[in-house]
């Protein structure tokens, strides 16, 4: 196994991966100083909106009110070209889900059908549970390191724009979700650890040059839903589904990892979530859904586009990782290596 040198995830800024197109080759030019104009409302409505180009494009914008970018200045997050540019992107990402998400099921409809088949119909888990090699796991590791190396980041925006119950209980399951105090049980950290355990750099951001627009998508949509008070059903709905969903993925992941040989401290991660989602997952659906409907019974239609939403994009992202495993080929952009 390819092994990297260890060092604290988090320590560094990524560097600005290349672009995909002419809608991210302009926000790499802007965040290095160059001037010139950037893409206006007709490049973008011409772009397809879960492409390459938009959804890394929307990356790196999101990314600037994270840990940003190494060798662009702190600024840059406020930069009002680059923020007009990421509402036009924005638009047409969420113009293209309501689009695909449209219909009249209620939270509760979206929910209960999770319990019976998770939002990728274990495509991806099942399929490493029961199939998968070594090489796949980490490249799903690195898949999944677009937001699980800062997870919870982006659902924490919405505490602000909570009440009441909602807003407890949402803290509850953030404070487990940041380790209850306890560093070293941070979930992103586990992650490191994960990614570690299976040779991988833990560094936020090293592998964004081989991940592909399916899973950029999934950690793209937290960040539209987080960043935005009108959102703030969605994102509930989006953090449910997450919470519903965890504990039998991760059960499955865990068996995968010791199935491969991967050791206990790749499964670790997986272990926390079998344990802590199943308690997250009716305090979210009781307090958080409920709270929030209680509060705000005219939002009951966001939280469940947020959930469905949410469903979409995992499919998406499940099918494409399936099909290129079927078929021998990898799952990413190119092979980790590369990165």
């Amino acid at each position: 196994m390819t092994t990297t040198a260890p060092h604290a995830e988090g320590t560094r800024a990524p560097a600005l991966p290349p672009d995909r197109g002419d809608l991210s080759a302009a926000v790499t030019a802007r965040l290095r100083g160059r001037s010139g104009a950037l893409p206006g409302p007709g490049a973008v409505a011409a772009a397809d909106p879960y492409g390459e180009d938009v959804q890394l494009a929307l990356h790196l914008g999101y990314e600037l009110h994270y840990r940003g970018f190494a060798d662009v200045p702190d600024a840059a997050e406020w930069d009002l070209g680059l923020l007009r540019l990421r509402a036009l992107l924005e638009d047409r990402f969420e113009e293209a889900l309501r689009e695909e998400c449209a219909g009249s099921a209620t939270p509760a409809e979206v929910f209960d059908g999770l319990l019976t088949e998770p939002p990728d119909g274990g495509g991806v888990s099942r399929h490493l549970m029961r199939h998968g090699t070594l090489e796949q796991l980490r490249e799903h590791a690195v898949l999944r390191s677009a937001h699980q190396l800062r997870e919870s980041d982006p659902q924490a925006w919405v505490l602000p724009r909570l009440r009441g119950r909602a807003k407890a209980g949402m803290a509850t399951v953030l404070y487990d979700e940041f380790g209850a105090g306890r560093e070293e049980r941070v979930h992103a950290r586990l992650y490191a650890g994960l990614m570690r355990a299976l040779g991988l750099d833990p560094g936020h951001g090293h592998y964004l040059p081989v991940i592909g627009a399916p899973a950029l998508a999934t950690a793209n949509v937290m960040s539209l839903f987080g960043l935005h008070r009108a959102h703030r059903g969605a994102l509930v709905g989006h953090f449910a589904v997450l919470e519903i969903t965890s504990p039998p993925a991760a059960s499955w992941l865990a068996a995968a990892l010791r199935r491969c040989g991967a050791g206990e401290d790749a499964a670790r991660y997986y272990d926390e979530h079998v344990e802590a989602d199943a308690v997250h997952e009716q305090l979210v659906r009781r307090e958080v859904v409920g709270g929030l409907l209680a509060e705000e019974p005219g939002l009951a239609a966001d939280v469940a586009f947020g959930a469905r939403a949410t469903v979409l994009l995992e499919d998406v992202l499940a099918e494409a990782v399936t099909t290129a495993w079927r078929s021998g080929g990898t799952a990413l952009r190119a092979p980790i290596e590369e990165a």
